[in-house]
C-alpha cells in the first residue's frame, strides 16, 4: 500500500529521516484547468528506502515539508523540473536548491535531447511506464491505491536512476555543468511573470505595426492583471484572437466594439467600457514595435550559417544536441551583438567548450 500522509502527526517521522538525507527524489501532481496558478495536490517525496504521497490538500499548513525541501544540505532530484519549480516559488518565492534535473542529466549524457520521464525511465531501467492515469483529477478526493501507486512511483524510479547519473556526469567531468544549467533553471524571476511583459506570449504580433502591438501590449498586461487577481485563465478573460482584433480595429466606442462580434455578452457589459479606454489611451503612447519577424541581410544569413555549422560541428564533439548547446535565437543575437551578447554560450562551460572558440573564428 502507498502511504498518503494527510496529518501533521503521520509527516513528523518522514520529516526526521529526510532532514539527514543527502538526496530527496521529488515530483508533484497538480490540476490547472480553471485556474490561473496551479493548484497543487500532492507532493511525492522518495530516499532511495521509502517512497510516500503528501495530501497537500489536507494539511493544515506545508511549512515544515518546505522547510525540508528547500534546506541545503541535500540535493532535490527532479524530472523536467520546470513545472514543480513553478508551484514551489508560488510557495516560498523560492526554488530548492541544490537542484539535479533528471532531463539535463540525460542530456549531458548523450541519453536524449529533452527525453521525457517515460523515455529516461525505459531507456535506462527497461521499464515501460502504464501512463493511463496520466489525466487522473489529483484534487479528487479519495485516490484510489492505484493512483497513489502511480504517483509514487515516479519519485521511486527517480531514487534508482539518480545515483547512475550522477556517477556517470563526474565519470564524464560534466557535474559542473549540471550544476550551471541547474542553477540557471533554478532562478524564481523564471517563474514570475509580470503583466508588463506579458505582450512576450503573443506570438502573432509579428504581423503587426508598432500602433497595433502598443495597443496589444496594453490589453495583454491587463489581461494578465485580471486573471492574476481573479486567478483564472488568461483565455477567460480575454482570448488571444480578441486581443489581436482589438488591437487591429482599435474601435472607439461601445457599438463598434460590440460589432466586432469578438467579445461575449458578459464580458462586453463587464469589460467593455476599460477596454476601450485601454484602446484610447494606448492610441495616445507613442507607438513602438516590440516584436518584429527576424530580419537578417543576405551577409548575415551566411553567417548565421557558417556559425551554426561550427556549432553543430563542436556539438557532435561533445555528444550534444546542438541547440541545447547554442540555439539558433542565441546564435542570432550573438551574430548582432558579438562578445556583447547576454546569451548562455557566452558564460560558465559552454563558453568555455565552445563560445570562445566561436568569438576567435567569427567575431
Amino acid at each position: 500500500m502507498t502511504e498518503l500522509i494527510q496529518t501533521p502527526e503521520a509527516l513528523a517521522p518522514h520529516l526526521e529521516r529526510w532532514a539527514h538525507r543527502t538526496w530527496l527524489t521529488v515530483d508533484t501532481e497538480f490540476i490547472r484547468v480553471d485556474t490561473y496558478y496551479p493548484k497543487l495536490c500532492l507532493i511525492q517525496i522518495g530516499d532511495g528506502e521509502h517512497a510516500v504521497c503528501v495530501d497537500t490538500l489536507a494539511l493544515p499548513s506545508l511549512e515544515p515539508l518546505l522547510d525540508v525541501l528547500y534546506a541545503p544540505g541535500s540535493i532535490k532530484v527532479f524530472h523536467a523540473a520546470a513545472q514543480d519549480l513553478e508551484i514551489l516559488v508560488q510557495l516560498r518565492r523560492q526554488c530548492p536548491q541544490p537542484l539535479f534535473d533528471t532531463q539535463i542529466a540525460a542530456t549531458l549524457l548523450g541519453i536524449g535531447d529533452q527525453i521525457g520521464y517515460a523515455g529516461l525511465i525505459e531507456r535506462t531501467l527497461g521499464i515501460t511506464l502504464d501512463k493511463s492515469l496520466s489525466r487522473t483529477d489529483w484534487a479528487r478526493r479519495p485516490l484510489s491505491e492505484a493512483e497513489l501507486a502511480y504517483a509514487a512511483a515516479d519519485v521511486e524510479h527517480l531514487a534508482t536512476i539518480f545515483p547512475r547519473l550522477q556517477d556517470d556526469l563526474a565519470a564524464r567531468g560534466r557535474l559542473g555543468w549540471l550544476a550551471e544549467d541547474c542553477a540557471r533553471l533554478s532562478k524564481p524571476e523564471t517563474y514570475e511573470t509580470r503583466p508588463e511583459d506579458a505582450w512576450e506570449r503573443l506570438r502573432g504580433l509579428a504581423r503587426m505595426g508598432a500602433p497595433e502591438q502598443t495597443v496589444a501590449a496594453r490589453l495583454a498586461a491587463w489581461r494578465e492583471t485580471e486573471a492574476q487577481k481573479r486567478d483564472r485563465p488568461r483565455k477567460w478573460i480575454l482570448d488571444d484572437d480578441a486581443v489581436y482584433r482589438l488591437a487591429e480595429r482599435q474601435p472607439l466606442s461601445m457599438g463598434q466594439l460590440e460589432a466586432l462580434g469578438v467579445l461575449p455578452a458578459k464580458t462586453l457589459e463587464r469589460h467593455g467600457p476599460h477596454l476601450l479606454e485601454l484602446i484610447a489611451e494606448a492610441r495616445d503612447e507613442p507607438a513602438r514595435k516590440r516584436y518584429a519577424d527576424e530580419e537578417l541581410s543576405a551577409e548575415q544569413k551566411a553567417r548565421l550559417r557558417e556559425i551554426q555549422t561550427a556549432v553543430q560541428a563542436r556539438a557532435a564533439q561533445l555528444g550534444l544536441p546542438p541547440g541545447y548547446l547554442a540555439p539558433r535565437a542565441d546564435l542570432v543575437e550573438l551574430l548582432r551583438r558579438g562578445e556583447t551578447a547576454q546569451v548562455p554560450v557566452l558564460a560558465g562551460w559552454r563558453l568555455e567548450v565552445c563560445g570562445d572558440d566561436l568569438l576567435r573564428q567569427f567575431f
